[in-house]
């Protein structure tokens, strides 16, 4: 599916962790897919409330969960710094559907990292 919301589908995401060789870029590659589809999954179900958002960030969280172990064996891990943006990108995807209430917080709280 081709993501159509023009914000989200211009938008870098993880790009200050791209920029640091702290972090391999083969597994922010799977982060980011796991982001894009989360935002093919709202733009193909459109959540009727933050409910309904929730538990779809609920899944892609659990996605990075399970990401932990390879940034590990990467000689990396999911730190401040990567937590700080991978929810970031969260709320971004949040606020760019137009699900301006959603929590931060929230919107990650499956997270284990």
């Amino acid at each position: 599916m081709t993501i159509t919301n023009r914000q989200v589908a211009e938008h870098a995401f993880l790009l200050p962790l791209y920029e640091d060789d702290y972090y391999p870029d083969h597994v922010l590659d799977r982060g980011r897919a796991v982001l894009l589809r989360l935002c093919e999954r709202i733009e193909a179900e459109r959540p009727a409330d933050l409910a309904a958002l929730y538990r779809l960030t609920e899944g892609a969280t659990e996605e990075f969960n399970a990401l932990e172990a390879e940034f590990e064996a990467a000689g990396s891990e999911i730190e401040t710094v990567a937590r700080e943006e991978i929810g970031e990108a969260f709320w971004f995807i949040a606020h760019a559907y137009g699900y301006e209430d959603a929590d931060g917080e929230e919107l990650i709280a499956a997270r284990e990292w």
